[in-house]
């Protein structure tokens, strides 16, 4: 006969309660079919595992032995149980992420913080990067999800909006526009620009360009950087001037300002990204915490 897990519960409640009575009310089962189970569990392992009386019932030293390990059995059970249910629940696993560092300024540290209290068991691993950088990782399947800027729409890739925000034009504290809460984009046609790379992005970095040919001019790029806070630097220093996203002003420094560009249309898209056919709900755990932040201010 092959045990089953309910011999070994069956077993272990008579063992602790060492009477088949009580054991039979514990399990919410009749006595009779309780005795022939644990009747059976001893025919499949070979010896008595109690010894009976009509006074009393007691385990044999294969008994105590076996209870020991059927307890440890129904222990590593549940708990495997329950770790598939929260993998099923997409409570549990890992999460590769991928992100762009602006939106460390915007929504994703409290897409964090609420993922963390709401889903402790799964393990956060984050990747920042650029937007296409984030997107080969999602294509060559290192990336689960990705959280972007701007992305450009790719086959086999699924873009959900979080939030948007608008542009805003960066100029040194000397700049004769920097007196003003707000300029047009005009004001910056004399000036060298600072920006991300192309490769970055191609989308995230067309946009703000765009901004100026609308005003017929597009600026030349004079210098590059990678990260917001450098780019920044450079600006303060007087290397040119910029149009970034709104989120900058929480890292513009005294040497800078940041002047709002009532005229402009066009606004940055900050987006969740994963692949088209994502079945797994680790992922969608993920999408739906940070659905619930978008748009909420950050604390």
């Amino acid at each position: 006969m092959d045990i089953e897990l309910r011999h070994l519960r069956y077993f272990v409640a008579v063992a602790e309660e060492l009477h088949f009575g009580r054991a039979a009310q514990r399990l919410h089962m009749a006595q009779p079919p309780l005795s022939q189970a644990i009747r059976q569990l001893e025919a499949a392992v070979g010896c008595p595992l109690l010894t009976r009386t009509s006074r009393s019932v007691r385990t044999t030293p294969a008994g105590d032995a076996f209870l020991d390990r059927a307890r440890r059995t129904l222990r590593n059970v549940d708990r495997d149980v329950g770790e598939a249910r929260s993998i099923g629940r997409g409570e549990a696993g890992v999460l590769h992420l991928g992100y762009v560092g602006s939106v460390m300024m915007t929504v994703l540290p409290q897409v964090l913080r609420r993922h963390l209290d709401e889903l402790p068991g799964v393990e956060l691993r984050l990747h920042e990067s650029f937007t296409a950088r984030v997107v080969d990782g999602l294509l060559d399947g290192s990336i689960d999800a990705g959280v972007v800027r701007d992305p450009d729409p790719v086959p086999g890739l699924v873009t959900t909006p979080l939030l948007t925000e608008a542009y805003v034009a960066v100029v040194p504290a000397t700049h004769p526009a920097a007196t003003a809460a707000e300029a047009s984009v005009l004001a910056l046609r004399d000036d060298p620009f600072v920006g991300p790379p192309r490769s970055a992005g191609a989308r995230a970095f067309e946009k703000p360009l765009s901004l100026c040919e609308e005003r017929g001019f597009r600026p030349a790029v004079a210098h590059e950087a990678s990260h917001w806070l450098t780019i920044l630097r450079l600006v303060g220093a007087g290397l040119g001037v910029t149009i970034a996203p709104e989120c900058v002003r929480t890292i513009a420094g005294p040497d800078v300002r940041c002047l709002a560009l009532p005229e402009a249309r066009v606004r940055s898209d900050v987006a969740l990204v994963h692949r088209e056919g994502e079945a797994r709900p680790m992922v969608a755990a993920f999408e739906r915490v940070a659905a619930r932040c978008a748009g909420e201010p950050c604390p």
